[in-house]
């Protein structure tokens, strides 16, 4: 019996392996991968960079790898503690899992400013906040939630908006390709499939032939796990969130395939009144390894969303003088039939498909190729009419009430055979946009590297107004004297105002080479892309010789970066980089006369850009650190000043001016201490000075083409508005048991401008209003534990601890006070308040 006994216990018996995955500063990488080589047996770090597993075998071999980094095998041989188990940085693994070949960089080898934010900091600290909102600690980033509503946030980045920031998911680039903005409503669930996420300031490292001036965003996705297994994970927050999601994957088959797919559905009545959302977020990636030479991977990312928005802005003093002070007030919403209804409303669709193929011909040389596509469907709601939506005489009350749209219908019935006097119409953008970015990578030699490539791009967007409901009248009667259908009867679905189609192709090609030796890396990348436009619009009575249908215009666009960074030994490095690009104005920035015209602006120019940058690191194991000195000049830029129509009452005449100049130049500074096994912190520091550089002149015409006025703006060294020139954090982690966390981060945003209105007249040569400073705190924690052997996490977050009222956004708004004297002050600005104390609560758990 006691030989039966034995041999039982032996023959099922398990191994138990245990260990911890960091990297060279002995940070730990959550998420990385150890298998049994020859198995599907393995398991994935946890937020500490542990594991735990029992294997099968008495002994073996594991594989321990993580995006980015060389993978590493370690025999066992019984029950083992492999103690910490560092990787070291690789960009040729990186580049062959990131097969679009948009390289993250590599620490003390790539010369450009970056900061890397990992999974684990995502799931932790993001809570209810937008997206954007998790890199508010890095330098150089001014992220707001905007107005409030659901994905409406925004980001600045060195001074520079959205349309000069790349923003790219798994290489490929999801700027829009008329305007260069980012919706982060189309991409709600990124955070949900997020396991890395890097930002490059400035000139960047990502191979693409179209470069950015503020700096690139790379987002790279889940890919499929090399665990069989899942997630199930519940939210709860302040007013009304919840959210719900799955993650499941098959693993790695013995055929080579691997799926992985996950949703989420999410909902919530919004911090700012009238601000209810609802969405769906999903993601798929299914991969097979057809050899070992050739590996597909198809991808689907997407969210269809709908939410109430916070559009108008009011004074401080407005804001005030409602019941809550104003960070929850919204003038934009109302109830109909007793359910809440929004003068804004934003609707959308964008999912976001692509093929991917990784070839590798020789041990030197290898292909990587994605075939992408991407349909836009949506909109947002916008009123017409005489006004009744903003009059505060249309309220269930005071001016701080919400809107009485009951009211507004009874009216439009009684006018009967006139028709409504106000109406809900939807700003209709749909879209199809196609690319391909295929690049080759060759070792030239053991220290040179070899990168060409294609970046391709042909998009079609279709913009219009319709009618979506006429509020209980029979017709709307089209007063837009520009339309072809002015003064026609409107029903349901009829388009009046705006209807034309933009065209975008984008084509280009790109090289960098590579040195590497010792401790010295250097990098030269030129690229050459032409931009084609085209427009038809289908309201318009045009005068164009071609109809209503433009001529197609070119943009020729090239540049050129270089950089370099020497290890001056294992614990200091300095680097440098120097850059130039002319690239073509984006259509919606001064290619067409106005935003539907068919009619070529000849002042039409490229935008320049010239970036220098040096920078010094420090390593150790308990201590991290880096400076960073940057200037940016920014040439030709083009604006729109929005000046109201004469003829067309509430109107604007939409006029593109070139030739404003800026420098952007600053300092930044980041570190990580490790000031005991249990507590780190980390801080940053950025001082930016950002001034405008040139005055600009320009005419603004009436859409008969007739000369309205001519314009001057005068704006030499004033302060670039928009973003907080100085900002700086300090956060700090405590360990307190092996699977449990708590931190608590501080943020400061100071030297913030209100938005610089280019209408503003001539010899008013003042800054725009420089709002307050804020400091804010947040604090939140995880705990990890099992229930039924299954690993849970439950992580709690809270923003904005101490409910600091604080003013996010502004607009400025010029004041003459007496004949040629100008002020800019808070009494005239429109604001939009930051939100105040929120709060999440969630749980996962793995299966």
């Amino acid at each position: 019996m006691v030989v039966v006994i034995f041999t039982t216990t032996s023959i099922f018996a398990q191994t138990k392996l245990t260990g911890k995955v960091v990297d060279e500063s002995s940070q730990p990488l959550p998420g990385a991968s150890i298998v049994i080589q020859g198995t599907n047996s393995g398991a994935s770090t946890d937020f500490d960079g542990n594991f735990t597993f029992d294997a099968a075998t008495s002994n073996g071999t594991i594989l321990v790898s993580f995006v980015g980094f060389e993978p590493k095998t370690i025999k066992f041989s019984g029950a083992t503690n492999f103690g910490s188990i560092s990787l070291k940085p690789s960009a040729e693994s990186l580049d062959e899992i990131i097969i679009t070949a948009t390289s993250f960089a590599i620490d003390r080898k790539t010369p450009v400013a970056v900061s890397t934010i990992k999974a684990d900091a995502i799931e932790m600290k993001l809570g209810t906040q937008e997206f954007p909102e998790i890199l508010k600690s890095t330098p150089g980033v001014y992220a707001t939630k905007s107005g409030g509503g659901y994905g409406d946030s925004r980001i600045n980045l060195r001074g520079f908006s959205s349309e000069n920031v790349a923003v790219m998911i798994n290489g490929i680039p999801v700027n829009d390709m008329e305007s260069g903005a980012i919706y982060w409503s189309n991409w709600a669930g990124l955070s949900d499939v997020t396991s890395a996420m890097q930002v490059q300031r400035g000139l960047g490292a990502s191979k693409v032939a179209v470069p950015s001036i503020g700096g690139t965003i790379n987002i790279i996705s889940k890919s499929t796990d090399a665990e069989k297994g899942g997630n199930v994970t519940m939210s709860t927050g302040n007013n009304g969130y919840q959210k719900y999601g799955m993650t499941l994957s098959t693993g790695l088959l013995d055929n080579g395939l691997a799926i992985t797919a996950s949703a989420a559905k999410i909902s919530g009545n919004g911090y700012v009144d009238g601000t209810q959302f609802n969405g769906v977020n999903y993601f798929l990636n299914i991969s097979k390894i057809i050899s070992a030479d050739h590996k597909l991977s198809f991808n689907v990312i997407g969210a269809q969303q709908t939410h109430g928005q916070r559009y108008n802005t009011r004074t401080i003093a407005q804001n005030r003088a409602t019941e809550q002070g104003g960070k929850r007030f919204n003038p934009d919403w109302g109830y109909r039939n007793g359910k809440v209804e929004n003068i804004s409303y934003n609707f959308y669709h964008k999912p976001q498909i692509s093929l991917n193929h990784d070839w590798t011909i020789s041990d030197k040389t290898y292909v990587t190729t994605a075939v992408y596509a991407s349909f836009g469907t949506g909109g947002g709601r916008r009123t017409d009419g005489s006004g009744k939506f903003t009059n505060n005489d249309y309220r269930l009350g005071d001016i701080d009430q919400p809107i009485d749209f009951d009211r507004i219908v009874a009216e439009n019935k009684a006018n009967g055979a006139l028709g409504s006097t106000d109406v809900f119409a939807a700003s209709v953008n749909n879209h199809e946009w196609y690319g391909v970015l295929s690049t080759l990578k060759t070792d030239l030699s053991d220290e040179l590297v070899l990168s060409v490539g294609l970046d391709g791009r042909y998009y079609v967007g279709t913009h219009y107004y319709e009618i979506t409901d006429l509020l209980g009248g029979q017709f709307y009667q089209n007063p837009k004297s520009n339309d072809n259908n002015y003064n026609a009867p409107l029903q349901v679905g009829d388009r009046f105002n705006r209807d034309y189609e933009g065209r975008v192709l984008k084509y280009g090609t790109f090289a960098q080479l590579e040195y590497s030796k010792d401790d010295l890396s250097l990098f030269l990348s030129p690229s050459i892309s032409n931009t084609r436009y085209g427009r038809s619009s289908f309201l318009d009575d045009s005068s164009n010789p071609n109809g209503n249908v433009s001529k197609d215009v070119n943009f020729l666009g090239f540049g050129a970066k270089g950089g370099a960074n020497y290890n001056l030994d294992d614990t200091n490095n300095v680097f440098a980089n120097i850059g130039y690009f002319s690239n073509a104005p984006f259509l919606t920035g001064g290619v067409f006369v106005d935003k539907e015209s068919v009619d070529f602006n000849e002042d039409a120019a490229n935008e320049k850009v010239f970036s220098a940058e040096i920078g010094y690191g420090y390593r150790t194991e308990k201590f991290n650190a880096n400076v960073n000195l940057y200037r940016t000049s920014w040439l030709d830029k083009s604006i729109s000043p929005s000046i109201q129509d004469p003829n067309n009452v509430g109107q604007y005449l939409n006029t593109n001016i070139t030739g404003l100049d800026a420098l952007h130049q600053g300092i930044e500074i980041d570190f990580v201490y490790k000031l005991t096994d249990k507590i780190k912190v980390n801080g940053m520091l950025s001082l930016g000075d950002w001034e405008w550089k040139s005055d600009v002149q320009g005419d603004v015409y009436l859409d008969n083409g007739e000369l309205y006025r001519s314009i001057i703006i005068d704006a030499k060294n004033l302060k670039v508005n928009d973003a907080a020139q100085t900002t700086y954090a300090l956060g700090i982690d405590y360990k307190a048991l092996e699977n449990s966390s708590i931190f608590l981060d501080y943020n400061y945003a100071g030297d913030l401008y209100a938005n610089f209105d280019f209408s503003r007249g001539t010899e008013d040569r003042l800054d725009t209003w420089k709002l307050p400073a804020y400091h804010l705190f947040d604090l939140g924690f995880r705990h990890g534990f099992t229930i039924g052997g299954l690993d849970t996490t439950i992580s709690g977050k809270m923003n904005n601890i101490f409910n600091v009222e604080y003013i996010s956004d502004a607009y400025d708004k010029t004041e003459e006070i007496s004949a040629g004297v100008f002020e800019h002050n808070s009494t005239n600005a429109g604001v939009y308040y930051g939100a105040g104390r929120t709060f999440s609560l969630a749980m996962k758990i793995k299966f």
